[in-house]
């Protein structure tokens, strides 16, 4: 930086002392070639300090237009570059390189001192507090790395090599100057030490930041507002902190906001979760963690498209050793008002969770179900969430409200509802309630498993939903993979069917949001353990290849289950068999979304209408509602149901329509 600049003159000296500045020693500031010196007031100079040009004029908000330059300041160790603007430094700005037209203005205390990672391989006691899980932060942290870190404990190798990688990235990080990037705003700000703070951030009336990284771009700005306390921490791009909210030890994941009181600390929030009131303790947050109502509290819990009602609780401790206990809430589940779970446990994807649960259930091989408590005990109704309005509304509107606008993603999301991680755990559910059936008798009201109680309507009801759902997806994949061609031959059928991908086969994983097969992701940890990988960006690669070729791996895992489910051979399968195949999931499909437009009707029933034309006949009330919501056969989710049925039975009949030249 000194080549480009010049030593400053003594008649600029003169003239700087003559508006206010003073300095340590006037042989260690540097000037550019072109250098306004109006624009410098008040200042005081101390070690080396490099200015940049003053041409640019800022109009603040309101109307207020303020020349660029530096008034009212102490600058100890500090680069500027060009048309920044910092007024009213009540303390000091020491050790910093500041980027070109930022501005800093009413701040207390700006610094960087001694050599800092900037909240880089900082340990977060995530899920235990008392330790054991801590996952060593980084700026490119993903969910599915922190993953493995903090719950692959048995692989002591691995956890190894992965603490290495980070602490050798938060070393190669680590400075005794900080950097403040291009068009920052820090304004109205307490005190700021040892922040790394990327460009186009806004930084504004927060009180105290200390240790951390705020990793904003100009394709994803970050918000830091009101009354903010963060420590040891990482923001990632496009996320908002604000409203007096308080971080210690945590990672805030792309597009979070946690805003409105709330606080959290040794906890990790990835892509999207939006958090509001409440507290989070030692929590896992996958992407789309929402809690959003004071009295909330997530605790030593992992989730991922949580839904929080308000009230939500959960305890880690049984006042025996203390708070040792960690609980598993899988994708997509709901917790109602004033839920409450005593750790440890385990809740099934797409779960919804009801009243207080204090027998450690395990219910993560039932999904798509309900915990209810009654009389003190947990009732579980398996596989009835298939058939709610409200499981598949969360489907669509999940990739709709992934604010993420930064190119580089760091979180690898898969939003599908059915995957070889859904359809696996009901196979396992199928023959656990036929086993139960089996041993207990078919006409018992009552069956007992890990720690619930399941009535026989609903298990015999959740074999009929559970098969409905595995034809479905079965159905969708092979539908899927015999578009688009006229088959001449069904020789020309088998070869579309054979899999393009080999790495498929056998259990699938949910890596807090990303969803794999099993064996790619061994054969990558047995790299990481052998020493093979040596950079944390290959190990995201691996991440973001896999989410890539998901369908083709998930082709490989349907073909060998149809095979298996319904007994087939898919090297020499019949266009008859064929057909039959594409019927059956026609019906289950078509089943299921009747069953949905029932529950949609529920809505709209006089019921929901309590409370609407609060001062008129029935007749008004009708109105009332209908104005406020509309009426049920055009609103849009059923209107989307309707035409749902409509183009999957034409889907199935176009196939049905190809393979019926080939029936023997």
């Amino acid at each position: 930086m000194k080549r480009l600049l010049r030593a400053i003159t003594p008649a600029e000296v003169e003239r700087l002392v003559a508006q206010g500045c003073s300095a340590e020693s006037w042989d260690e500031v540097w000037v550019p070639e072109q250098f306004d010196i109006a624009h410098v007031v008040d200042v005081h100079f101390s070690g080396t300090v490099c200015l940049g040009a003053f041409r640019k004029s800022f109009t603040l908000p309101g109307g207020l237009v303020r020349h660029s330059g530096v008034r009212h300041a102490t600058l100890h160790n500090v680069t500027l570059g060009d048309d920044v603007l910092i007024e009213q430094v009540h303390n000091y700005i020491a050790n910093y390189r500041i980027g070109r037209e930022s501005i800093i203005q009413h701040v207390d205390l700006l610094l960087v001192e001694g050599r800092t990672s900037f909240g880089n391989n900082v340990e977060v006691s995530v899920l235990n507090e008392t330790g054991g899980r801590e996952v060593p932060i980084y700026d490119g942290l993903s969910a599915s790395l922190a993953y493995l870190i903090a719950l692959y404990r048995h692989r002591p190798q691995l956890i190894a090599h992965l603490r290495q990688l980070i602490a050798d990235y938060a070393e190669h990080v680590a400075d005794t100057m900080g950097t403040i990037g291009e068009r920052v705003i820090i304004r109205n700000a307490g005190t700021i030490r040892n922040v790394r703070i990327g460009s186009y951030a806004r930084v504004e009336n927060c009180t105290r930041l200390e240790n951390g990284s705020i990793n904003s771009k100009q394709e994803a700005p970050v918000f830091v507002g009101d009354s903010v306390i963060a420590e040891d921490f990482i923001l990632s791009s496009g996320s908002q902190v604000a409203d007096a909210a308080k971080l210690i030890r945590c990672f805030v994941g792309q597009a979070c906001h946690v805003t409105h009181n709330f606080s959290a600390h040794d906890s990790l929030l990835f892509s999207n979760c939006s958090f509001e009131n409440g507290e989070a303790c030692a929590i896992f947050a996958g992407p789309f963690t929402v809690s959003m109502h004071k009295s909330s509290l997530l605790i030593a819990g992992m989730y991922s498209f949580l839904n929080a009602g308000s009230g939500s609780n959960q305890s880690n401790h049984m006042y025996k050793l203390g708070p040792i206990h960690q609980g598993i809430v899988e994708r997509g589940s709901k917790t109602t008002s004033d839920s409450y779970i005593l750790w440890p446990a385990r809740v099934g994807a797409f779960s919804l969770v009801m009243g207080r649960h204090y027998h450690h259930s395990d219910t993560s091989d039932m999904p798509f179900s309900y915990l209810i408590e009654q009389d003190d005990e947990t009732y579980l109704v398996p596989g009835v969430n298939l058939r709610s309005v409200g499981t598949i509304r969360d489907a669509q509107k999940w990739p709709r409200r992934d604010k993420r606008t930064d190119p580089e993603r760091l979180d690898q999301i898969n939003y599908n509802l059915l995957s070889p991680y859904t359809i696996q755990k009901m196979l396992r559910a199928v023959e656990i309630l036929r086993n139960l059936q089996s041993l207990v008798g078919e006409t018992s009201d009552v069956y007992y498993w890990q720690n619930t109680r399941i009535k026989g309507s609903s298990l015999r009801n959740a074999l009929s939903l559970y098969g409905m759902a595995i034809n479905k997806f079965l159905g969708n994949s092979l539908i899927k993979k015999l578009e688009g061609t006229r088959f001449r031959s069904m020789e020309e059928v088998w070869a579309q069917l054979q899999p393009t991908e080999y790495k498929g086969s056998g259990e699938w994983l949910d890596l807090a949001g990303l969803i794999l097969p099993k064996e790619p992701l061994e054969a990558l940890l047995i790299d990481i353990e052998g020493g093979e990988v040596q950079s944390l960006a290959d190990i995201e690669g691996f991440f973001h290849l896999v989410h890539a070729h998901y369908y083709t791996l998930e082709w490989t895992w349907a073909y060998e289950m149809i095979e298996r489910y319904y007994g087939v051979d898919l090297r020499t399968i019949s266009a008859q068999q064929l057909i039959a195949l594409v019927r059956r999931w026609q019906d289950s499909v078509i089943h299921l979304d009747e069953q949905l437009y029932a529950d949609a009707r529920k809505e709209f029933s006089l019921a929901m209408m309590t409370g609407f034309g609060v001062d008129g006949s029935r007749k008004e009330q009708l109105e009332d509602f209908e104005g406020v919501r509309g009426d049920f056969e055009n609103n849009p989710f059923v209107s989307a149901v309707r035409d749902h049925i409509v183009k999957k039975r034409a889907l199935g009949e176009e196939l049905i329509t190809r393979l019926a030249p080939l029936v023997e």
